[in-house]
């Protein structure tokens, strides 16, 4: 697909010019920060620099507490330790970077649930939303990895648990699970092989950052009607479109602004509401936790994975076709990961030709059931296996699959949309009024 016709850089003669034919880059980030951009975008799309910038914090954050840190099984505790009393700052840099963490899955979740309404996974954006969910699951092995580090209860029974998981696959799962641990067990092996991936993918993720905005800025931004801009003539693109730079950096870092106030006084006033208790008292391999949980921002898919029990009639049946091989514990593995992919497949999934879930009333429907329903499983996870939760998490499970492969099909036939504008530059007129400045 070609481009949208707009305004290239042109170096003045001399200096600029010289290095823009040995080293482009003044041309690349102009490209990138003019970017025309949809004009009518509204405030669910300020997440990507909220991203972006969490991804900087995480980054140089966790570069310095590695500095301090030891990743050793009889150590790693008490350099946490050192790290919060005798580092100068040392408290506020983990927990800026604790807490970053959380404030980097708010905005991914509040990301993705924006693509899923506004149909931005769809043609031509189907790469972008791939790419997207590439970075979804590093940043969730990162996060994971990043949480053992601290050598806690809940780090180490957290590691056992998960890690315990590829050991159900059959066949070649215990020796995966070895290799992942270095050994027989979480033991020290595990705690350095942690340390350097978990110092290593955020640059992967830098890596797929980059592609991901390169893969947007191929087809253009989506936008909440789901018209695509004109590209007829840079007259028409105009239109429709207002450079990146200044209108939406300055309404982007308005936001950010606002959300660093909230999450700085987080850091501030309440630095260990997220974290569990038992993450503050080192490692036991002898004292097994009450109630093992994983961080809040895993617990949705925490409760798929248990909700598949051996007494479900589709765990049951899955056993007995299979001769025993897919056991109650590898279902709710493939589960786990298959929550994922089936979101993952949404571009292929979704029969609707109207991108925007604004012109399609009962999809709104069934879009903020599963919102509700993701909520749902987040408290869930957080909960003992026992009823009611049990139940309450196999119905949750059973919604988050049966939206991907069911309700999106069906309803790509069946539903009969809304009118839609016939271009953005109508859409924009319709809110703001077509004497509306830009600016305003």
């Amino acid at each position: 697909m070609a481009g949208i016709p707009h305004d290239h850089y042109e170096p003045k003669p001399g200096a600029e010019t010289w290095l823009h034919k040995r080293l482009p880059i003044v041309s690349l980030v102009y490209d990138t920060i003019m970017i025309p951009t949809p004009k009518n975008l509204n405030w669910w799309w300020i997440w990507g620099i909220v991203l972006a910038f969490t991804l900087v914090l995480q980054i140089v954050t966790g570069i310095i507490l590695a500095m301090h840190y030891t990743p050793h099984v009889d150590l790693a505790f008490a350099s946490v330790e050192h790290i919060m009393r005798d580092v100068n700052g040392g408290h506020m840099l983990r927990y800026l970077h604790a807490n970053g963490a959380s404030l980097f899955f708010v905005a991914v979740y509040i990301h993705i649930f924006r693509g899923l309404y506004y149909g931005s996974y769809k043609s031509p954006r189907e790469i972008t939303w791939i790419v997207g969910m590439l970075i979804y699951l590093v940043m969730m092995g990162t996060a994971f990895m990043g949480y053992v580090l601290p050598w806690g209860q809940m780090s180490f029974w957290g590691a056992t648990v998960i890690t315990g998981l590829f050991g159900a696959i059959p066949g070649i799962g215990e020796p995966i699970q070895t290799w992942l641990l270095g050994g027989p067990a979480v033991d020290n092996a595990t705690l350095n092989r942690f340390f350097s991936l978990h110092y290593l993918l955020p640059f992967v993720l830098v890596a797929l950052v980059a592609v991901h905005i390169w893969a947007f800025h191929t087809t253009g931004n989506n936008n909440p009607t789901g018209v695509e801009v004109r590209r007829a003539s840079k007259a028409e693109a105009q239109k429709d479109t207002l450079p990146f730079w200044p209108y939406f950096v300055i309404k982007d870092l308005f936001a950010l602004a606002i959300i660093l106030a909230v999450f700085f006084a987080i850091v501030g006033f309440m630095p260990n509401y997220l974290g569990h208790p038992d993450n503050y008292v080192q490692a036991d391999p002898l004292v097994t936790p009450v109630h093992i949980v994983p961080e809040w921002y895993f617990l949705p898919f925490y409760a798929i994975l248990r909700a598949f029990t051996a007494d479900v009639w589709v765990v049951m049946l899955t056993e007995f076709v299979t001769f025993g091989i897919v056991d109650a514990k590898f279902f709710g593995v493939v589960a786990m990961f298959g929550a994922i992919i089936v979101m993952a497949l949404a571009p292929w999934l979704d029969t609707s030709a109207t991108r925007s879930g604004r012109y399609r009333p009962k999809f709104k429907i069934w879009f903020w059931l599963f919102v509700v329903n993701f909520v749902v499983l987040t408290w869930v996870g957080a909960m003992p296996t026992e009823e009611p939760y049990a139940t309450i998490s196999l119905i949750g499970s059973t919604y988050w699959f049966a939206y991907f492969l069911v309700i999106l099909p069906v309803l790509g036939i069946f539903e009969t949309p809304l009118p839609e504008p016939a271009t953005i530059e109508e859409d924009f007129n319709e809110h703001y009024g077509a004497n509306a400045h830009p600016a305003e």
